[in-house]
Order: C-alpha cells, then sequence, then structure tokens
C-alpha cells in the first residue's frame, strides 16, 4: 500500500501556494480531462491574459476568485506512482490566520512560499512558527517568483539562511529550500534549466521521497474514548481513533479517569472482527466487564498518563476580543469539554525574535504562554508527548466561536496548585473574571436599622450584572471579624455590602483590614441631603439623610456613586 502524505501550503498573502499546487497539478496529469479543460475556460477570462491561471484549481470561491487570493482552507487528494497525498492550500492573508492553523493541525510536512523579491517577512515567520507550535517537524521553503530576479543564486542563499535562522529553535527533523517559479513551473514537476546551480529534487519528487515517519506505533498504546455504542444490551463497545501505539484481543487496559482495568474482548474495524489494531485505526473496543466510561475518557497501557485541572500551554489567539486573564471558556481537550478560565498571562512571544515579552492582555494573531484552571480533572499530557490529549482549543460560551488554539506545555498537579495559590490566582484575575472592581459597602450611621437600605442597593445591583454578597451583622460580632470575613469577599471579587452600625473606635480598624475598597454609607437624620466626602483616610463616605430621602432616592444615590468605580477595570 501506497504512504500518505498530509502537507499544507503556507506563507504570506500572494506568494503563489494556490498556483504552485495547481500548477503541480496540472504539469503531473493528475488532473481529470474535464478538470483541464474547465481550467483553460477559466482562465481565459482571468487575471494572466488568456494563460492559464493554475490557481483557479484551488481558489473555488467566488470571493477568492474575484480578490485574487485564497480565503478558506482548500483540500486536494492526489495519488503518483510513489504515493498518496492530501494537501491543505491555506490563505496567507493575516485576517485568516485561524485558517491556515485548521490546515496546520492535520499536516506532517508544510511547504512554506515567500517571494523572492520580498524575502522572510512577518507572515512568513508567523506561518513557520505556527507550524512549529502545530507538531509539524518537516518543512519546505519553496522561494517563489525566482523567475522575477533572474534566477539569482545569491538572492535564493539569503533567503536560505534567513529563515534557518528564524527556524533555528523549532527543533525541527528537516528542512529543505527549493527555487520554484509557480506560474512558468521551475523546479516543480522536474529539474529547471534556469537553476543549474541547484542541487536537489523538484518538489514533487522531494515530497514523493521525504521520509516522514510517524513514531505514534512505536508509543504505548493510548485512545481517546469518542462514543459509547450501544445498539442493544447485549453488546457495549467504546469506538475512538488509536492514537499511539497499538492493540490486541487479550491486552489489558486501564481506564481513565476511573483508573478500572479491563481486557479487551473483542475489536472492530469497521464491521470486522481483528485481533489488532494499530495507531491511526477508527475501532471499536469491547471489554470483558462493564465498566464507567464515556465520551472524554481515555483507554491506556500507559500508567504515567497524568489527570489535572490546571495546566500551562501555549496558544495561537485568534479572537476579535481581547484575551485578559480571568475570562471563562469551554475548554475541549480530545474528547472533552470542560468550562476553564485563563488564570494567567505569562508572556507573549515575539513573531519576529522569538523572545519572550511581558503582557497582561493578547489580540488577534498573537501567540502566547499562558495558565489554564479547568472545572475537573482531565486526561491531559504535553502536547510533544501525546498530541491528541496535548492539544485544545478555547470556545467563546456565548458566541461557540473558537477563540483559540494551544498545546499543553506542561500538566500542574493539585500540590502543585496549592503552593502557588497566592500568585496563580490574584484578586485582579477574580475581579477580572467577574467584571467589576472588588468594594465593601457599609452601612451605619444613626439610624437603627441600615438593612432596607441594604437590601434595595443589592437589589439593583444584582439586576445591573454586578456579583455581590450581603451581610448582616444581627448576632453582634466583633466589627473585626466582620471585616476580615468581607475581606475574603473582596478578594473573591465580589461587592459586599454589610449592615451592622459601626462606634467610632471600630471605623480605623475596619478601614485598615479592607484598606481602599472600604466605602461607608452612613445614614443619618440630623442633616439635609445627601452628601459624599472622603474621611480622614480618603476613604469615600455617602452620607444620607434618611428622615428627607425614601429608601429608593438613597438606593440610586449610593448606586450611582459607586458606579464609576465598580467597573473601572
Amino acid at each position: 500500500m501506497k504512504s500518505l502524505l498530509k502537507f499544507i501550503t503556507c506563507g504570506s498573502v500572494d506568494d503563489g501556494k494556490s498556483t504552485l499546487i495547481g500548477h503541480m497539478l496540472y504539469d503531473a496529469k493528475l488532473l481529470f480531462a474535464d478538470q483541464e479543460k474547465a481550467l483553460e475556460l477559466d482562465s481565459r477570462l482571468g487575471s494572466r491574459g488568456g494563460k492559464i491561471d493554475y490557481s483557479l484549481l484551488l481558489d473555488g470561491l467566488l470571493a477568492e476568485r474575484e480578490q485574487g487570493i485564497t480565503i478558506d482552507v482548500a483540500y486536494r487528494y492526489f495519488t503518483t506512482d510513489h504515493r498518496s497525498f492530501i494537501v491543505a492550500d491555506t490563505p496567507g492573508h493575516e485576517e485568516y490566520t485561524r485558517n491556515m492553523a485548521v490546515g496546520a493541525s492535520f499536516a506532517d510536512l508544510a511547504v512554506i512560499l515567500v517571494d523572492a523579491t520580498k524575502g522572510v517577512i512577518t507572515q512568513t515567520k508567523r506561518h513557520a512558527r505556527i507550524c512549529a507550535l502545530m507538531g509539524i517537524k518537516h518543512l519546505v521553503l519553496a522561494v517563489n517568483k525566482m523567475d522575477l530576479v533572474g534566477f539569482d543564486q545569491t538572492k535564493f542563499d539569503e533567503i536560505k539562511e534567513d529563515f534557518f535562522r528564524t527556524t533555528a529553535e523549532f527543533h525541527l527533523q528537516s528542512i529543505q529550500v527549493i527555487p520554484v517559479s509557480a506560474t512558468e513551473g521551475d523546479n516543480i514537476t522536474k529539474k529547471s534549466q534556469n537553476t543549474p546551480w541547484y542541487e536537489g529534487l523538484p518538489l514533487l519528487s522531494y515530497l514523493e521521497n521525504v521520509d516522514v515517519h510517524n513514531t505514534n506505533d512505536l508509543k504505548q498504546f493510548m485512545m481517546p474514548i469518542q462514543r459509547v455504542c450501544r445498539p442493544d444490551h447485549t453488546f457495549r463497545g467504546f469506538q475512538g481513533q488509536i492514537e499511539t501505539g497499538h492493540i490486541a484481543v487479550g491486552d489489558e487496559l486501564t481506564t481513565l479517569p476511573s483508573r478500572e482495568r479491563a481486557k479487551v474482548k473483542r475489536i472492530l474495524v469497521t464491521d470486522q472482527d481483528r485481533d489488532s489494531a494499530h495507531a491511526g485505526q477508527p475501532v471499536t473496543i469491547q471489554l470483558d466487564r462493564e465498566v464507567d466510561v464515556s465520551r472524554g475518557c481515555v483507554f491506556t497501557k500507559d500508567n504515567q498518563i497524568t489527570e489535572a485541572d490546571s495546566f500551562t500551554a501555549t496558544i495561537l489567539w485568534m479572537d476579535d476580543s481581547v484575551l485578559t486573564p480571568g475570562k471563562n471558556y469551554l475548554v475541549k481537550v480530545g474528547t472533552k469539554v470542560l468550562p476553564g478560565t485563563v488564570t494567567a498571562i505569562t508572556h507573549k512571544i515575539d513573531i519576529n525574535t522569538g523572545n519572550t515579552v511581558p503582557a497582561d492582555q493578547i489580540v488577534k494573531n498573537e501567540l502566547a504562554k499562558c495558565e489554564f484552571s479547568l472545572a475537573d480533572n482531565i486526561v491531559i499530557d504535553s502536547f510533544e508527548q501525546y498530541k491528541s490529549i496535548g492539544g485544545f482549543i478555547l470556545i467563546d460560551r456565548v458566541t461557540n466561536m473558537t477563540s483559540a488554539c494551544g498545546v499543553i506545555d506542561q500538566a500542574i498537579q493539585r500540590s502543585q496548585r496549592v503552593a502557588q495559590l497566592d500568585t496563580e490566582i490574584t484578586r485582579e484575575v477574580r475581579a477580572q473574571q467577574k467584571g467589576q472592581n472588588p468594594l465593601t459597602l457599609w452601612f451605619t450611621g444613626s439610624v437603627a436599622d441600615q438593612s432596607p437600605l441594604a437590601k434595595e442597593v443589592e437589589k439593583r445591583l444584582v439586576s445591573s450584572g454586578y456579583h455581590t454578597m450581603l451581610l448582616e451583622n444581627r448576632q453582634g460580632e466583633p466589627a473585626r471579624r466582620v471585616a476580615e470575613v468581607v475581606k475574603l469577599m473582596n478578594d473573591a471579587g465580589l461587592i459586599a455590602l454589610v449592615s451592622n452600625s459601626l462606634h467610632e473606635n471600630d471605623r480605623a480598624t475596619v478601614r485598615d483590614i479592607l484598606g481602599k475598597e472600604y466605602t461607608e454609607v452612613n445614614l443619618d437624620g440630623s442633616f439635609a441631603g445627601s452628601s459624599s466626602t472622603d474621611d480622614a483616610a480618603g476613604n469615600p463616605v455617602i452620607e444620607i439623610d434618611t428622615s428627607r430621602t425614601s429608601i429608593e432616592e438613597a438606593a440610586r444615590v449610593v448606586v450611582r456613586r459607586i458606579t464609576n468605580y465598580v467597573v473601572n477595570l
């Protein structure tokens, strides 16, 4: 059986990716007669003055043909005498970087194009870095439009050296640099006479012979469960694709996260019984006894695979909105989806240099290293070890759009998290998560009962989307103890409302414990109207004359006075 090579073409916009693949298919006689005829007819109305526009074979969308650019990923399947291929032609425009990342996620090899007249530019470096992030270990740099620089070897060598410097840190297994002309066909399917100084293979020949042997068969067996199949009471099978290793009838498996053990009773590939199966095959496995397994669980023989509810990861941010710590998303790892939070942005990665840059937010198409916390334990490992449980996506919980893709660097065990608690999830992270600044409103004064106003203020805050907690100190707890409880609420990012009269000598104690978040609401009937001042320590004091102000009006005054502060994130 012929081997299969899955590869992508990528690079900056208008570098000739679609033209390259189209010319390869045309010259290698890999088109049906009607496809070839349609290409020739469509080219008469194209942008090449009647000459064949090979990009039309890949750019099928009307918007792509009108603009002369690739927008979506175009997949092509073809076979030569030596090998079978699946190619993903990906867009080069920065706006469609997410589409490029989708194509890179399935590939074994990437053909990165550069324009010989421009050399290695920022988008070239971004695409190379994304390919490395997605685990691609084999790159081909196709230096295109060599005809526009007179097939100059010096220019070719300069671009080659620049690209080697860019990829030096990527730990790649192979890089091949080929001078080509996508429009004229130089070094695409056969050696060009215009580059006698190039001693390597033409592009198609190189792709037919490059060794991208996957080592997944050599690793321990591992399979995420995608579906539980139970057509009737006599059969219960677990379906998924074997990611690494091999399995045979009679082998003992461990189920994660339950860690139950069972033996393989039966293996089905489609509807055929098999004695064994290997990496890359979709299978149904029946066990010799009942176990607690559902979608998102994992079958393995490897006892080193871990479970954790936190991890560090490198991500490509693909959303139009800005990423800041504290935001909630759905995190999809393998076949499991859980709620999760970005607890910290460690740094972002400079596309041009690879250097780390301090950051507290990430914008579209930036790479960054972040820390994540999940709602529950999940079976994960590093992307380097197991791609299927080491890669993930973030899904926006409102729009259901993919906001980011990433690779797990390291699982954080619970013991590590406890040790790092003070710095991992800060008050600022919790406040950002809730979209508000923490605050304490302490209702006090000469009025006997401050509770009605406190309750009305809380009702208005909650109806406006704020997160609150109301405490009524009817048991006569010491003010210090109440303040310490309230401080924990502020640390959780909450707006705390306390109905508790303060003695003069308690004010300084409460103020010292709560700090700048302390705001006093003083209810008194001895002065006209309402006002807002600062006390001697600089903390706000809102004074309200309850004899002349209704509960509703007083609540409006309090909410209006604090609104600017609680939303000033």
